[in-house]
């Protein structure tokens, strides 16, 4: 199959790959370009995992100030190599992530990192909810609303503050398919006026 250079183009400006990677994609997906997106971010996100045990003990703080000074978040956001952590496409990561926190309140960088009083607390209120139901109904019920529980309070589960069918884990993952480094959110900080 011919690849078109401009889909080449289209494919790298949409995810940061290198040129054989979407072109390799666009191959792979004959030539549709949603498709080859989501074989990318399918590989981004196998790679993530298979370098998610490999030491980040680089990388960057980055802080945002919303506009009117009352909100702000400092994020640290690591990678491998201090030559990953100069590069423009981390370095637009971290502000991103950023950004979201002064958005969007996570509380929690992933659900491994919820309190068990808290997660047990949430699953007594779920169960006390599903009471009137089946077991199977109520576990099922239980499972989607502590899914909804991760996505509002947890960094990785929530979706993007500025594009909404991303999670932060996803564009995490993007960025790791073009460095192909691990790349972890070590720690944030979200600042309101007011609020303590």
């Amino acid at each position: 199959m011919d690849i078109k250079a401009n889909d080449v183009k289209k494919l790298r400006d949409l995810t940061g790959a290198g040129v054989m990677d979407a072109k390799k994609a666009l191959s792979e997906a004959e030539g549709d370009v949603e498709k080859a997106l989501a074989i990318l971010k399918e590989k981004g996100a196998a790679l993530a995992e298979s370098k998610s045990d490999r030491a980040a003990s680089q990388g960057m703080i980055a802080t945002y100030i919303h506009p009117g000074d009352k909100i702000g978040a400092m994020v640290e956001v690591n990678c491998e190599t201090d030559f990953v952590a100069r590069g423009e496409d981390f370095k637009k990561l971290v502000r991103q992530i950023a950004l979201h926190v002064a958005g969007m309140r996570p509380l929690y960088i992933s659900p491994e990192d919820v309190p068990a009083e808290v997660l047990d607390a949430e699953k007594e209120l779920y169960r006390s909810q599903a009471a009137d139901r089946s077991k199977g109904a109520a576990d099922k019920s239980i499972a989607g609303k502590l899914e909804g529980f991760y996505e509002s309070v947890c960094l990785l589960r929530q979706p993007f503050v500025l594009e909404p069918d991303k999670k932060i884990e996803d564009l995490i993952n993007e960025v790791v398919g073009v460095v192909k480094e691990n790349i972890k959110v070590a720690r944030f900080v979200r600042f309101e006026v007011g609020d303590r």
